[in-house]
């Protein structure tokens, strides 16, 4: 792990980003932003999940119109993603939004960038520079010939020295493609010359699972550079996975804890309990609680026991049976069907009742 890069603070609303901030959490929500109720809705499950940020899709002026409701209703800052028409951004600063992320590829001419700027200076209200393999400015792919890295970044480097020049420094960067290489690549090129902020992921990374382990590797291969200060991850699936997934890339590389981390054995022939069901009704009953614990679910003697006396709470299972472990220590042997209520009771006696 390399050290964090050091970017410049910007604040979302009331959310710090940068500097010395933790590495925040955002996600996108997938409802029709000009129905209100569901999308309200659904960035209440996210900030349940520990969303800190959540952005909503911009693409008419009706969806425009709903954005200050949608912002008095919720909880954490809210980000409008704008293409194509300047006038949408502008807009949606005047309802309130706490960001307003643009893609130089198709918002259009730099005068356009230029009353967007305006507006935001005014407002106190940072931009997030959003650049996109799929949607590179037409003149950068001619002259790589491709949506590169050194496309993308070149990009981002322009549109930052673009903002620098009339006067306006509080910027957010992104540079995504779907290319786990192309992707790390260009945000190297560009960390080495600015020191803004840096939206990290994997765009169009897939569904639950091959995009989980896409986005893991990519965002994992950045923050292991020291590189990020917010991260969405981009799935076909409920937003809601994509922060749990979020939390799980810097828990496993220790740079953020929230909820707990459950550690489960892969079963085999020596399995003497159901630790797969087990594991999984662990995890939904635990999907609540945020103290960040250890929790394991361990399935035979070799392992199991050493395990479980490394975490928090754990089980060890037996032949229908299994012995729980609070801190290291057995504190009783229970049957095989009593195993998840012991475990759950067990933390609860350690505080947390929201279970």
């Amino acid at each position: 792990m390399h050290k964090r890069k050091r970017t410049r603070k910007i604040d979302v609303g009331d959310v710090s980003l940068g500097g010395k901030s933790p590495i925040r959490v955002q996600s996108m929500t997938k409802t029709d932003t000009t129905d209100v109720k569901a999308t309200v809705e659904q960035i209440r499950r996210l900030e349940l999940a520990g969303c800190e940020m959540v952005r909503v899709a911009v693409p008419d002026e009706d969806a425009v119109s709903v954005l200050g409701e949608i912002k008095r209703s919720i909880h954490i800052p809210l980000i409008a993603d704008v293409h194509f028409k300047h006038s949408l951004a502008l807009n949606a600063l005047d309802q309130g939004v706490d960001k307003i992320r643009i893609n130089p590829g198709n918002i259009g001419s730099r005068d356009r960038i230029r009353l967007i700027v305006e507006k935001a200076r005014d407002k106190n209200v940072p931009i997030r520079v959003g650049v996109n393999a799929g949607s590179l400015e037409s003149g950068i792919l001619a002259y790589y010939g491709g949506p590169t890295a050194e496309a993308l970044a070149e990009s981002a480097l322009v549109h930052t020295t673009y903002l620098e020049d009339i006067g306006f420094n509080n910027i957010v960067v992104s540079i995504k493609s779907s290319d786990i290489g192309t992707a790390v690549r260009a945000y190297e090129i560009y960390a080495n010359k600015f020191h803004y902020p840096l939206h990290v992921g994997i765009t169009a990374a897939g569904t639950l699972l091959p995009g989980s382990i896409r986005s893991s590797v990519g965002i994992g291969i950045m923050l292991s550079e020291g590189l990020g200060d917010t991260i969405r991850v981009s799935l076909t699936s409920d937003p809601v996975d994509e922060v749990r997934v979020a939390y799980e890339i810097l828990r496993s590389l220790g740079l953020r804890q929230r909820g707990p981390m459950i550690l489960a054995c892969p079963t085999c022939g020596r399995c003497e309990i159901d630790v797969i069901q087990l594991a999984e009704n662990v995890q939904k009953r635990l999907e609540s609680v945020e103290t960040p614990l250890k929790i394991a679910v361990m399935g035979c003697v070799v392992n199991g026991p050493g395990e479980a006396r490394e975490a928090d709470v754990g089980v060890a299972g037996g032949k229908g049976e299994g012995v729980v472990f609070v801190s290291g220590k057995p504190v009783k042997k229970v049957p095989e069907l009593s195993l998840l209520d012991a475990l759950i009771e067990q933390v609860q006696k350690m505080g947390d009742r929201s279970i």
